[in-house]
């Protein structure tokens, strides 16, 4: 029991409870309109449905999970009464188990009860294999989730389980209500339109109306369990646009009270923090922006049951040698000061905190472009005609590469199209609407799920300090294909068994530190090892609020609105 005592210690010992907000307010609504800007705009508020943060993020102002990570990464209960450890009785002395008893009086925002069966509901509307649950890797290894009285649940694990916390902990694994959703579980899911665009939740907040890719607006839950919350009485949530003009409409015109995620060069975000109408916040956690490589072959020309699946490889990208050419041949150490400046560190890890799970892997900072050169030379692409390309077996090395618009993410294709013109490769770069590339829609072309190009880059993290349900997401079941309604999120296509393996062994390691050899171990198979991820700079979140707003509290382990309850209106 040593082991197991040893990682709920660890990661369990700054556990608290949800503390009170910094002020209290006379009443609820009394701080009248809240303006937030994401500058990639939802398309839809269900975040089973899509593994986009700007989903997420919507939905969490609506849909709650029974506990979140605060901003150190700590667990606090939100729909729980409490988390449920060994200690307390709530995890099974054997780990098999865990319990978990919700608060008394909860409802959802259409007055009715919320109860343990919306919990049991929920897992088995992500678990049944045809709804295409974008989550599908934070329930590995249930075998039932059990409802045992009207406020009390059990999630039985197959073997067991030292880290528990991943079905219903964090924003990306809220409660659904049972009652709204009864009809849209496995192949409906995605056709259910009208719970999949305002879903009745439990959070501080309801929706009012959705706008697809633009605007929603909601309103305060008068169900919600704090009487004097939230402060707001609306808030009108933008989708769309730029990060330039996100920033803008918080830190010089004040149109927008709390603006997300603005990737832009830090002396642009600088320049416009002057004037005193906003600041920015930085915080950093495990999001790395990367480099994906098509394992599977996008051609357009093959049939849609085909295209980008395991059933067709890729004619390039197969070649471990190209893919390590490729990420030698790039300067990480430009790209962070160029793009993101003291927020942003370049990294070849995938996982790059917190510190147990980071691998010392080092090599990928120096750049190498004769190392690249030579590496494809031995592999056989030769540039047999003098045009600067190379070929082998009458392929030319030419590749697809595509990510979401945005001025950052286009300098970074810029300058790595010419890093890799210098070693034999020729590239196309293209970029996608960032509601459209994050959407999830299974009838889009270009998402980030569908991968229909040969590199891709983008930017996402895990939520809470453990990475096993992030890392699982990389094992062979979660890879996207049409049966899965193109959702989950093993975007490479990457298989291999050893690795589905260690992830499997993580599962059921309780020492600390042996979790932390494993996951650097899994790190290193998809980075260094095989170059299928191709990390480049962990990134500091930056974000920006009205100077006006208070209470904001940047959280880089869960959704970046996960108290947005109890944010309140300062006087000017």
């Amino acid at each position: 029991m040593t082991t197991r005592n040893a990682l709920f210690g660890a990661i369990l010992g700054a556990m608290t409870s949800v503390g009170a907000a910094p002020e209290v307010w006379a009443e609820r609504g009394s701080d009248g309109h809240l303006n937030i800007i994401y500058w990639q705009a939802p398309s839809t508020l269900n975040p089973y449905l899509s593994g986009g943060s700007k989903e997420t993020e919507a939905a969490s102002l609506v849909l709650e999970p029974l506990g979140r990570f605060d901003e150190t990464g700590a667990l606090v209960p939100y729909l729980a009464r409490e988390i449920p450890t060994v200690a307390n009785g709530g995890v099974a002395e054997d780990l098999t188990a865990i319990t978990w008893v919700l608060r008394e009086g909860l409802t959802w925002s259409d007055g009715t009860p919320l109860t343990a069966r919306d919990v049991k509901f929920t897992a088995d509307y992500c678990m049944d294999p045809q709804t295409g649950c974008a989550q599908r890797a934070k329930f590995d290894g249930v075998r039932e989730v059990v409802v045992v009285d009207d406020l009390t649940v059990t999630v039985a694990f197959d073997q067991p389980t030292p880290y528990p916390y991943t079905a219903f902990m964090g924003a990306l694994s809220p409660i659904l209500q049972q009652a709204q959703f009864a009809d849209c579980i496995g192949a409906a899911a995605p056709q259910c339109t009208e719970a999949n665009f305002a879903p009745i939740g439990t959070g501080p907040f309801r929706v009012t109306e959705f706008r697809t890719n633009d605007v929603i607006t909601m309103e305060a839950n008068p169900a919600y369990r704090d009487p004097a919350k939230p402060a707001f009485a609306t808030l009108t949530f933008k989708g769309g646009g730029d990060a330039a003009s996100a920033a803008r409409a918080v830190l010089e015109t004040g149109e927008f009270d709390y603006g997300w995620n603005l990737l832009l060069a830090p002396d642009v975000l600088a320049r416009m923090a002057t004037g005193g109408t906003g600041r920015t916040v930085t915080a950093f956690g495990a999001m790395v922006e990367r480099l994906e490589l098509n394992l599977t072959n996008p051609a357009p020309d093959l049939p849609g049951s085909i295209r980008s699946t395991a059933a067709e490889p890729h004619p390039i990208l197969s070649d471990p040698e190209v893919r390590a050419a490729l990420s030698m041949a790039i300067d990480r150490a430009l790209l962070a000061e160029i793009g993101f400046g003291i927020a942003g560190r370049p990294t070849c890890n995938l996982i790059p905190a917190p510190a147990i799970y980071a691998s010392d892997n080092t090599a990928c900072l120096t750049q190498d472009i004769p190392g690249a050169k030579a590496r494809l030379e031995r592999a056989g692409w030769i540039d047999s005609d003098g045009d600067g390309v190379r070929e082998r077996d009458g392929i030319r090395l030419k590749l697809l590469f595509q990510t979401a618009t945005n001025a950052v993410r286009q300098d970074f294709q810029a300058v790595i199209k010419q890093w890799w013109a210098e070693i034999g490769v020729e590239t196309e770069l293209r970029n996608i609407a960032p509601s459209v590339f994050f959407g999830g829609d299974p009838g889009s072309p270009d998402t980030v799920q569908k991968f229909y190009a040969d590199v891709q880059m983008y930017a996402n993290s895990f939520d809470g300090t453990d990475p096993q349900a992030y890392l699982a997401q990389l094992t062979c079941a979660n890879a996207p294909r049409p049966e899965t309604q193109w959702q989950g999120m093993n975007v490479p296509r990457f298989c291999d068994p050893a690795y589905d393996a260690l992830i499997e062994e993580l599962k059921t390691t309780g020492d600390l530190e042996a979790r932390g050899r494993i996951a650097r171990a899994l790190n290193d198979m998809v980075t260094r090892d095989s170059h299928v991820t191709i990390p480049l700079v962990d990134r500091g979140r930056v974000s920006a609020h009205a100077a006006t707003l208070g209470g904001v509290v940047l959280n880089s382990w869960d959704s970046e609105l996960w108290n947005a309850a109890d944010w309140y209106r300062i006087d000017p």
